[in-house]
């Protein structure tokens, strides 16, 4: 299962409320360098509310690629630029993923027909 960040305490109902009201999932990037090796990895999921600046919530992971992201040859810098254009501009939105919780797709499942043998 993965965490998401921002949710804590937050009933179903009002999460989906929350994204009603534009409150959107998003993942953040980041990229450390060791040398010859280079990774570039996600965050977990954040929760941004409506009205608040996901730039800021993605301020972490990008201060670690700004730091930690360049050393390695070549990929280095070409990483950390992409995470910084991806955290800079808001991180990456992932809300569809979270679009059907478990009782809609329950309720959009084809119901179940019975299979009758006759002898």
């Amino acid at each position: 299962m993965t965490k998401i960040v921002g949710i804590e305490g937050m009933s179903d109902r009002e999460i989906a409320q929350a994204v009603d009201e534009g409150a959107r999932f998003v993942v953040f990037h980041y990229t450390i360098s060791i040398l010859v090796m280079t990774f570039r990895r996600p965050s977990s999921v954040h929760f941004i509310p409506a009205g608040k600046n996901a730039v800021v919530a993605g301020l972490p992971y990008t201060l670690l690629s700004l730091v930690a992201g360049w050393w390695g040859i070549p990929w280095g810098p070409i990483y950390t630029i992409g995470t910084l254009a991806t955290n800079l501009s808001g991180g990456k939105d992932v809300t569809h993923a979270f679009d059907l919780g478990p009782q809609e797709v329950a309720e959009q499942a084809p119901p179940v027909r019975p299979v009758v043998q006759q002898a």
